[in-house]
């Protein structure tokens, strides 16, 4: 089998082979790794494998990232809550990951987010001195994973005047002010998953989606085409099974718990002048809380649930009434006026892929587990997204190690996605800053390459697509030319967030249809 390879190019070279493809076409007979499922652990296993200079092919029956990984909170978190529950193992993988990712891997994905939490009278002196710990032992935790101070400031106790400025909508009777504390903020979570996947194919990976995969062993699988129905057969030296929730469906003796993490959308002036995450205490509780999430399209997440969720995995969950009671109920605590439930323009909800071992889904631990079936095939399931890159490195491990594959060590610790770059290096760019949030040094080439393929000018390709949604034309040609987006839904549910609003769904649907009609019509492009 094969060799380690040589490195691969950088710049422009990159970004223009990093293509995300459709359907069976150019999908080799033979592979070394197999992976099946684009999420963030899919991709990320495509990318440690393909780094280490193996043959990859990475496919899922959907689109990237149409699981799991989008529903996440957008958080890159230092696992605070699992130093409190008594997982250290958890919390440490976590800090360190999360300084990974800040530092290195995807510093123009990341950045640093404020997080208040308000003392208001419903928390008691010892529930604050308690909070107090818990966040100063975080931040040692951030000390021993070695994330630099200047990635994430110092948290202190601040007192009423600076809560209410960086907080306006805080309730302010009884006031005492609030703790502040620091936590990575993803631009999105797709956005990570599909530079992750880019990446991969950037080191050589075939990266498809719209392939379903079926009778999966240790040495092969059948794909078939999900939008032509044709089917082929691939050999493998290994499989990897990172589908999530749906682990099950393929190796039956994987038992997972699913729990239901459910999230609200309010727009912007719902919580005006905020600058800050505002964090609200669960009643009866010691270390769960309810987050009002900041966004940079001008929204905000209000989440999350744990509740255990039985019976078939759907698509698409549908997040309860009874969950969007409980997080304004929550947020509303401590805020100065009540969030309304007409003023929730969105909802959705994610599917956490537990391991069953017969306890609360609240009580499940969320470290990772790499199984492997009696037909050879490398399940990885559990964990979370911060801790993706770890949980990749554990699987190739485990894979190289029960087949004997010939693979240099891994290396993704030190290993930059596409666009990553310093801050100062982003900040000195002259491309559009949205563009440059969303692909760091590769906006340019996003640009570059909408302008050549619609031949359209740059002024109208970085313009709004509508008054009240920044998304760009340029981004969504880019999404089809580069991504793998084939659908409507493909643009505006996974390469932008905008259909987490129905209403705007429907105000960008023009914009979407334009993009896919110019791509077409210029490139002949058929996905």
């Amino acid at each position: 089998m094969t060799g380690f390879r040589q490195a691969r190019p950088t710049g422009p070279a990159r970004t223009a082979t990093a293509r995300i493809h459709v359907g069976l076409a150019d999908l080799p007979e033979s592979t070394d790794v197999l992976v099946i499922g684009l999420g963030i652990t899919g991709a990320g296993v495509a990318l440690d494998a393909a780094s280490r200079g193996l043959d990859v092919v990475a496919v899922d029956a959907e689109d990237v990232a149409f699981g799991t990984s989008r529903w996440s909170s957008k958080l890159v978190h230092g696992g605070l809550r699992y130093l409190a529950k008594g997982q250290l193992d958890v919390a440490h993988e976590s800090a360190v990951e999360r300084g990974i990712l800040m530092q290195t891997t995807a510093p123009h994905l990341v950045h640093a987010l404020p997080m208040v939490m308000p003392l208001t009278p419903d928390v008691s002196r010892s529930q604050a001195a308690l909070a107090g710990a818990g966040i100063r032992a975080g931040d040692l935790l951030r000390l021993v994973a070695r994330t630099r101070r200047e990635t994430l400031p110092r948290p202190r106790r601040i007192g009423v005047t600076e809560t209410l400025t960086l907080a306006p909508v805080v309730r302010r009777q009884g006031l005492r002010g609030a703790i502040l504390s620091w936590d990575g903020q993803l631009e999105d979570d797709v956005r990570l998953v599909l530079a992750v996947a880019r990446t991969a194919a950037a080191h050589g990976a075939h990266v498809h989606t719209r392939v379903r995969v079926s009778e999966p062993t240790g040495d092969g699988a059948v794909l078939t085409d999900s939008r032509t129905g044709e089917s082929r057969s691939i050999r493998a030296r290994t499989v990897v099974n990172a589908t999530g929730v749906w682990a099950g469906h393929l190796v039956p003796e994987i038992r997972l718990r699913p729990s239901r993490g459910t999230h609200l959308v309010l727009r912007k002036d719902t919580l005006p002048g905020v600058r800050c995450a505002v964090m609200a205490p669960v009643p009866g509780t010691s270390n769960r809380f309810v987050f009002a999430l900041p966004q940079p399209d001008q929204t905000f997440y209000v989440g999350l649930t744990d509740e255990a969720v039985d019976g078939e995995i759907p698509d698409v969950p549908v997040p309860p009434e009874a969950d969007i009671d409980f997080l304004l109920g929550v947020i509303n605590s401590v805020l100065q006026q009540d969030v309304r439930r007409d003023q929730v323009v969105g909802a959705y909800a994610g599917l956490r892929p537990l391991l069953d071992t017969g306890t609360t889904t609240a009580d499940l631990s969320r470290k990772h587990a790499v199984l492997v079936s009696d037909q050879g095939v490398v399940t990885v399931v559990g964990g979370k997204l911060t801790t993706y890159r770890q949980m990749a490195e554990d699987a190739v491990d485990r894979a190289v190690a029960t087949t004997g594959l010939d693979a240099a060590p891994c290396h993704t610790r030190t290993l930059p996605l596409l666009g990553a770059a310093s801050r100062e290096e982003l900040a000195a760019l002259a491309a559009p800053a949205r563009l440059v949030r969303r692909f760091g040094t590769e906006a340019a080439a996003v640009l570059d390459d909408a302008v050549t393929v619609t031949g359209l000018d740059a002024e109208e390709l970085v313009a709004p697509i509508a008054p009240t949604l920044p998304a760009t034309l340029a981004e969504l040609v880019f999404a089809i030319t580069h991504e793998g987006a084939v659908t409507v839904e493909d643009l505006l549910d996974r390469r932008t967030r905008i259909g987490l609003v129905p209403e705007d769904r429907e105000l960008a649907r023009p914009a979407a249809e334009r993009a896919l009609s110019l791509v077409s019509e210029r490139q002949g492009f058929a996905g």
